[in-house]
């Protein structure tokens, strides 16, 4: 019981709390400037060593005692730090060191960035505001209606800019732009393709939100399936189509495994039966079943 063990003698805790040391995400750097890169490397070090008390480069060096986080307090390592950078030029307030701390605990060596540089644009350009934004609530609103032609969607668009801010306020972008505009705002959602498609789309749930990083293998795991284009003949005779489901760590960026009762199938496709050594390995039983894990 828990009771017992922290009224023990002899509990005691070998492994002091502290930070882990994180695999970031692939290529979350990947399109910053040169500079930009090397100034949230050089942060990462260093906070890596004054939460743990070891250089990011090798983890398995004795705890440097200044930086000892069973010894010493966190705002003593800070003040350690601040001091350390002060010595080698880098003059460096406690602030700085500590609201760096707080955004690399939260987002990874990604939040060592500064936010300015790693906004994504949105690809609408130069447009007016006022138009992308009521443009973009049109399209929202036909979600759940049927498909509408472009210029339907843009006399609406007018409408809205009217009924906020007056008739010929906010300048209406000429018939070329517009479809530009609208090809990239309504890009992946269907808004002028099939309404059962535009429909199933937008009940997806969204994405993570924030950056994952998984520290060990096996700690997160991504899976996801995919019908193949394919008829095969199961085992018990019967025809049907089959999904390819893969397992992904994220820690160390390989598949996970393979499933061992996938068996020999032959496609069916009039042709002749292939050679055992070119047959297809592959049952939609076998993929449920990479679902529930």
């Amino acid at each position: 019981m828990l009771a017992h063990l922290l009224s023990s003698a002899h509990f005691e805790v070998v492994t002091p709390a502290s930070v882990r040391a994180v695999v970031p995400a692939a290529g979350v750097l990947e399109g910053l400037p040169a500079k930009v890169v090397e100034r949230a490397e050089w942060w990462q070090r260093d906070l890596v060593e004054m939460l743990t008390g070891r250089p990011l480069d090798d983890p398995h060096v004795p705890v440097r005692a200044e930086y000892d986080p069973a010894v010493r307090s966190l705002r003593q390592r800070e003040l350690a730090k601040a001091a350390e950078l002060a010595a080698t030029g880098h003059t460096t307030s406690l602030a700085l060191i500590q609201r760096m701390r707080r955004r690399f605990e939260d987002e990874g060596v990604l939040g060592l960035v500064d936010p300015r540089l790693r906004a994504v644009s949105d690809g609408t350009g130069r447009a007016d505001r006022r138009v992308v934004e009521a443009l973009r609530r049109v399209v929202d609103e036909q979600t759940s209606r049927s498909t509408v032609s472009a210029q339907v969607l843009r006399r609406r668009m007018e409408r809205l800019l009217e009924a906020e801010h007056g008739p010929g306020v906010v300048p209406l972008p000429s018939r070329t732009a517009f479809y530009r505009l609208l090809k990239t705002v309504t890009s992946g959602r269907h808004t002028l393709g099939s309404a059962r498609t535009r429909r199933s789309l937008a009940k997806q749930p969204d994405g993570m939100f924030g950056q994952l990083t998984a520290a060990r293998p096996g700690e997160v795991m991504e899976i996801d399936s995919t019908p193949l284009d394919v008829l095969v003949v199961h085992d018990d005779g019967t025809v049907d189509t089959v999904e390819l489901t893969g397992i992904v760590d994220i820690a160390t960026r390989t598949l996970a495994g393979e499933d061992p009762r996938l068996v020999p199938m032959r496609l069916w496709s009039g042709l002749p039966a292939p050679s055992s050594s070119n047959r297809v390995s592959a049952t939609s039983k076998s993929s449920s079943t990479l679902k529930q894990m």
